[in-house]
């Protein structure tokens, strides 16, 4: 059975792989009940072995396994890296770095919007993952040998992955495009969980300052709850109720027992503070109210405009064998219509190089769009 739950095992472990080019890495957790995320089991693969580390053994240190996260020496492969990356930061306070993430290369490649790991093992080694096991509670113990091949599975193929996808990497010559694409999810400020932050999560219509103030300060009261008891957001309060709230403003336990969605706190153990929250909003002074961005104002006759730039861009991007969602969004185009120095990614580094430059031509009529009559294909032409 291919399970580390000795420390010293782990260690013996991560010293072997700590002069390998690259290790491949996947989590498996639970998260249905509580608010930090539960670490059940870490799949680590290097070159020549791989194993499951049972992150719930008793006395198991992962001390090692950091150390071998922080080797700026060995390159930490995973596929759709966010959510495994926030386990590591919020338990140990690191990023594994250097990262690569095989979604990321892949849509670099051309595989896609948000290509499935099963897809690319299917397309990249053609073989097959059993799938019986993708709603296993991994919080069981003992772990069964079919959980293990299952979770070992991933990161086993993920090794073949990364080898081919590193090489088509290197013959299109756009490394340094993953390497740009992985400096977002090795920022610290990605996994941030700032509870002054969280309302900004919460979907609502109104928009005044004073609303968006209590808004502010009843979410950030759950967020520092639920980290607290360690129990989902929606367990304390749901996010409508957050709302109702910061509309309806209550201000003492009668108003708050007299609103629709949240009276039940006002026969809890939070009533104080909720009403607290509330006080905090409704005194924060004018200039200190949070505000949104302005809606962006288009000027009339935009809309062909943002049209042609979404032909470009299919263009460019089916041309390229990049994946669109990689390149620029809908939001993107209309603000490079309005602004020809706007802040998006598409105007700069190699989106500029692939798409950005020309767009901007486009606007100025340096570039046309024309229709091959015979292969039905978009070509992108120089005008004099």
């Amino acid at each position: 059975m291919e399970l580390i739950t000795k420390t010293a095992d782990l260690a013996a472990f991560c010293q072997r792989l700590s002069t390998a080019e690259f290790i491949t890495v996947d989590t498996e957790f639970h998260r249905e009940t509580t608010y930090w995320p539960l670490l059940c089991l870490v799949q680590v693969a290097g070159p020549d072995e791989a194993y499951c580390i049972d992150a719930m053994a008793d006395g198991l240190d992962l001390a090692p396994l950091y150390d071998l996260f922080s080797n700026t020496n060995v390159v930490k492969v995973f596929h759709a890296a966010r959510q495994d990356l926030e386990i590591f930061f919020h338990k140990a306070g690191l990023i594994p770095t250097p990262l690569f993430d095989s979604q990321v290369a892949a849509m670099v490649c051309g595989f896609g919007e948000s290509v499935g790991y099963e897809t690319l093992v299917t397309k990249l080694t053609k073989a097959r993952i059993d799938k019986s096991q993708r709603f296993t509670d991994w919080t069981r113990r003992p772990l069964s040998e079919k959980q293990l091949e299952y979770a070992l599975a991933d990161v086993t193929h993920l090794r073949d992955i990364y080898v081919k996808l590193k090489a088509e990497l290197e013959r299109s010559d756009r490394t340094s495009w993953v390497a740009e694409e992985m400096g977002v999810l090795t920022s610290p400020e990605t996994y941030s969980l700032s509870p002054e932050d969280s309302w900004r999560r919460l979907k609502s219509r109104e928009k005044r300052p004073r609303f968006l103030a209590i808004l502010k300060e009843v979410s950030a009261w759950r967020e520092r709850a639920a980290q607290k008891q360690n129990t989902p957001r929606r367990r304390v309060i749901k996010d409508d109720a957050l709302v109702e709230l910061a509309a309806l403003r209550p201000t003492d336990e009668k108003a708050l027992s007299q609103t629709r969605l949240s009276k039940h706190l006002a026969r809890s153990k939070h009533a104080s503070e909720v009403i607290a929250a509330v006080k905090r909003g409704l005194d924060t002074p004018d200039d200190q109210c949070p505000r949104l961005p302005r809606p962006l104002e288009k000027p009339p006759g935009l809309g062909p405009v943002i049209d042609l730039l979404k032909v470009l861009l299919k263009a460019r991007c089916e041309a390229s064998d990049v994946a669109l969602k990689l390149v620029a969004t809908v939001d993107d185009l209309e603000r490079i219509a309005c602004d020809d120095a706007a802040d998006v990614p598409a105007l700069s580094g190699w989106r500029r190089d692939l798409f950005g430059e020309d767009a901007l031509r486009l606007e100025y009529g340096k570039l046309a769009l024309s229709l091959s009559p015979d292969s039905k294909v978009v070509d992108v032409v120089e005008r004099a």
